[in-house]
C-alpha cells in the first residue's frame, strides 16, 4: 500500500527542479510523481491528475504561477499549493497574491539551488509541505455568493457595533495565526471598525521582509490603521500591530500605564520566529481589565502554552477559529484540546465576536 504523499513540482530551471525533487524524495512521507517545467504543462497534469501538494514556482515562461492560480480558480480545479518564492520587495507582493489566489503557504527559496542544500532550507520546505499536504484544499465559491456572503456580514457587523458601545474596561486584541493566515486575516481585519476601543497585536509566521508587505495590503482594506510593528510604537485603540518576521513581539508595560512595542530576539521556539506564545506571556504583568486572544489557522501549537501561562495572572477570553474554516486545524485544536476557548466560531465570525468583547467608541 502506498504510504507517502504525490507530489507535483513545477519550475522551469532543471537544476533547480532537480534540487527541489531531491530535497522531497529524502523524506519518506512524499514521492516527487511528476514535473511540469511551466503553468501550462502544469495545468495539464492538474486537470487530470489528483495530488497530495504542488510545489510551485513564480517566474515562469508560457504560464507564470499566478496566472496557474487564476486558471485553476476560473476552472474550479482543487489543488493544494506551496509557493516557492524569492525574497524580493516584487516578491513579498507576488507572494501575497498568490495567497490570496488560493496557494496554502509558501517557502522563500534562494536565488540558487547551491543554497536550497542547506539544513535549515530543507527543514523549512519539508515541514512547509508536510503543512500544505495536511491542509484543506481551497473551496471555490461563486462571485456572487462571495458577496452575499460579504453582505450578511457586514449586516452582522453593524448590528454587533450597537450592542458593542456598552462594553466597559481596558483591554487588547492579542491574535494568533500561521499556515492559511495571510488569507484569513482578509477575513478579520477590514472588518473591525475604526472606532474598535482597543489595539489589536498579530504574530502572523511569516519570514523577514514578508510582513511589511502583508500590513501594507491589510492597512488599503480595513477601517482601522494597519502596520508592521516597529520598536517603540506606543498601542493605540483602533490601531493593529503586525508582529515583524524574525524577531519575537512583546509588549512592554510602561510606569506611566502607556504600552510599548518590544521585541527580542531568543530563538525560535514551537519552531517560528516570531512566536505568539511570547506576545501572550509578555501581557502578563499588563494591566489590562481583560485579554482578548484570538487563535487562528495554522499547523503546530503556538499560542497554547502562552495563554496557558496568562490565564494565571489575567482574565482573558479565548476565540478560537473552527475546523471547517481552517486551512489547518492545528493552533485552534491545540488551544481547544487545553479546554480553555470560550468560543470555536467559523472565520466569518471572528471580527463580529472581537467587537462583541472589546466594544466600540
Amino acid at each position: 500500500m502506498e504510504m507517502y504523499k504525490k507530489i507535483l513540482v513545477v519550475d522551469d530551471s532543471a537544476l533547480m527542479r532537480r534540487v527541489l525533487c531531491d530535497i522531497i524524495n529524502s523524506d519518506k512521507r512524499f514521492q516527487v510523481v511528476d514535473r511540469a517545467t511551466n503553468g501550462l504543462e502544469a495545468l495539464d497534469l492538474l486537470s487530470r491528475k489528483q495530488y497530495d501538494a504542488v510545489v510551485l514556482d513564480v517566474n515562469m515562461p508560457k504560464m507564470n504561477g499566478l496566472e496557474l492560480l487564476k486558471e485553476l480558480q476560473k476552472f474550479k480545479i482543487s489543488a493544494k499549493v506551496m509557493m516557492a518564492s524569492t525574497d524580493t520587495r516584487e516578491g513579498a507582493k507576488t507572494t501575497l497574491d498568490a495567497l490570496e489566489l488560493g496557494a496554502l503557504d509558501f517557502v522563500h527559496k534562494p536565488d540558487n539551488a547551491v543554497d536550497c542544500r542547506t539544513d535549515d532550507f530543507k527543514a523549512n520546505m519539508l515541514e512547509t509541505l508536510a503543512a500544505v499536504a495536511d491542509a484543506k484544499a481551497p473551496v471555490f465559491t461563486t462571485e456572487a455568493k462571495k458577496k452575499e456572503d460579504e453582505a450578511t456580514t457586514r449586516k452582522m457587523v453593524e448590528i454587533v457595533q450597537k450592542s458593542a458601545k456598552t462594553v466597559t474596561g481596558s483591554k487588547v486584541v492579542a491574535l494568533a495565526c500561521s499556515t492559511g493566515g495571510p488569507k484569513a486575516l482578509q477575513s478579520v481585519i477590514p472588518k473591525l471598525p475604526a472606532g474598535l476601543k482597543c489595539p489589536v497585536v498579530i504574530v502572523q509566521h511569516m519570514p523577514k521582509g514578508f510582513t511589511a508587505s502583508l500590513a501594507e495590503r491589510l492597512n488599503s482594506l480595513s477601517e482601522v490603521t494597519v502596520k508592521e510593528a516597529e520598536e517603540g510604537d506606543e498601542l493605540k485603540a483602533g490601531w493593529v500591530y503586525l508582529a515583524r518576521g524574525g524577531v519575537h513581539l512583546n509588549v512592554k508595560t510602561g510606569r506611566d500605564g502607556k504600552y510599548t512595542i518590544h521585541y527580542s530576539d531568543e530563538p525560535s521556539r514551537e519552531g517560528v520566529k516570531p512566536c505568539a506564545n511570547y506576545m501572550y506571556e509578555s501581557l502578563m504583568d499588563s494591566k489590562y481589565d481583560q485579554i482578548v486572544c484570538v487563535v487562528m489557522t495554522g499547523m503546530g501549537a503556538d499560542g497554547t502554552k502562552g495563554i496557558q501561562n496568562l490565564v494565571t495572572k489575567k482574565k482573558v477570553h479565548v476565540i478560537a477559529q473552527d475546523q471547517n474554516t481552517c486551512a489547518v486545524y492545528g493552533m485552534p485544536k491545540s488551544i481547544v484540546a487545553t479546554g480553555l476557548a470560550n468560543q470555536v466560531v467559523p472565520l466569518e465570525q471572528i471580527a463580529q465576536e472581537i467587537i462583541l468583547n472589546v466594544g466600540v467608541m
